[in-house]
């Protein structure tokens, strides 16, 4: 499962283990008809199938499970199947596959993988390596200085990230494929009758990029109301646009902030959508949300990928949870970070010292120091 264009139908038809399967997609309109007159039929045009874009006929997926239970014993790996949306939060979706089916997600392309690396940042070796050890471990990866303005501006997306030759190709990109996204793919996922109410709505979610959800907010800023917000939210997130991050909620001490912050599943689009000329440090926090999730769904046990804040605006950015403990990172854009910008650190290691690894702080300058006890400051682009 993942947004549009990050590159589901490429790998399914060129990823060699999976090259003795018939491939069908529903985005095929005499495939489409086939699905949705005989979903059964379908299903069973060879032993090995993929079926590409499954949401736009939910009833393929009753018909695959009735396939699956009558397999005795079962053939694992049988269907392949991807979707533009998130089925496990679509309402139009009965059938989930529920303990029949292995869920991935593909999200937009990490700066490592666009550098020619299958890789997403070294978070886990941050767990695994003591902390003074840290800096030794940021020095001895490969890493290539760039401008993380350049690369919030073109995004994750295949085509605008790797292929396209300029801004203004970017820019062109991302408004065919938002006119796609509002005019096509949204239809498949629910019935949107004010596209531009949903439009201005995205805009409006752009411009608070990484900051707690405001329903009655976002519903006074676009003069839609409060419900219609929450609809609107639920599906941007079921289509993989909208990416809410939850907060880290557990203190015995403090009171904390428990609703979720807000941003981009992709920050190029979120910074077109917003259309904002520059990057801002919120953008930047977007592009390490980015590595985080392909770093968070390439694990097993996956680990949460959270936030923390107190009620008197105490806040750490991220907050990454493994059994083998949290690891809170903050993200600042200025080259030249400072103490002060370890304070949400400090308070997060002294509330949390008996599942405190380290901390980290990413930020947008070229040395790596310590800048606390247990706090270490490294570039951005040493990590990611």
């Amino acid at each position: 499962m993942g947004a549009r264009q990050t590159g589901k139908s490429t790998l399914v038809q060129l990823e060699p283990f999976l090259n003795d399967r018939l491939y069908l997609t529903l985005d095929d309109l005499g495939v489409r008809e086939r699905a949705r007159m005989s979903p059964d039929d379908l299903v069973r045009s060879a032993d090995r199938i993929i079926l590409d874009e499954v949401q736009r006929e939910p009833d393929v997926l009753l018909a695959v499970k009735r396939a699956v239970d009558e397999d005795r014993p079962r053939k694992n790996g049988r269907f392949v199947l991807t979707g533009s949306a998130n089925l496990l939060l679509m309402h139009r979706v009965s059938e989930s596959l529920a303990g029949r089916a292995t869920y991935v997600n593909l999200w937009p392309l990490t700066r490592r993988e666009r550098m020619g690396h299958g890789l997403a940042g070294n978070w886990s070796e941050f767990f695994s390596a003591a902390v003074s050890k840290w800096p030794e471990l940021v020095a001895s990866r490969l890493a290539v200085p760039a401008s993380w303005q350049d690369e919030v501006r073109r995004g994750g997306y295949p085509t605008p990230a790797m292929e396209l030759p300029s801004d203004d190709a970017c820019a062109l990109w991302f408004d065919g494929y938002l006119r796609t996204y509002l005019e096509r793919d949204l239809q498949t996922v629910a019935a949107i009758s004010n596209l531009v109410d949903f439009r201005r709505l995205m805009r409006v979610a752009c411009l608070r990029l990484g900051t707690v959800v405001n329903q009655t907010g976002l519903g006074r800023d676009t003069q839609v109301p409060r419900a219609t917000v929450q609809r609107y939210l639920n599906l941007l997130e079921a289509s993989f646009q909208l990416v809410r991050v939850e907060a880290y909620a557990l203190s015995r001490t403090k009171r904390l902030v428990k609703s979720p912050k807000l941003y981009w599943s992709d920050p190029g689009l979120a910074l077109w959508l917003g259309g904002a000329d520059t990057a801002s440090g919120a953008h930047l926090e977007n592009l390490v949300l980015s590595d985080l999730l392909v770093w968070r769904d390439s694990q097993i046990p996956a680990p949460e990928v959270l936030f923390w804040r107190t009620a008197t605006d105490l806040e750490v950015d991220f907050v990454l949870e493994t059994r083998g403990g949290l690891l809170p990172v903050e993200v600042k854009a200025t080259a030249s970070p400072g103490f002060a910008d370890t304070r949400g650190l400090r308070a997060f290691r002294e509330e949390y010292r008996d599942q405190f690894v380290g901390g980290l702080l990413l930020h947008g300058g070229s040395q790596t120091q310590w800048m606390s006890d247990e706090i270490l400051a490294v570039p951005w682009w040493r990590v990611l």
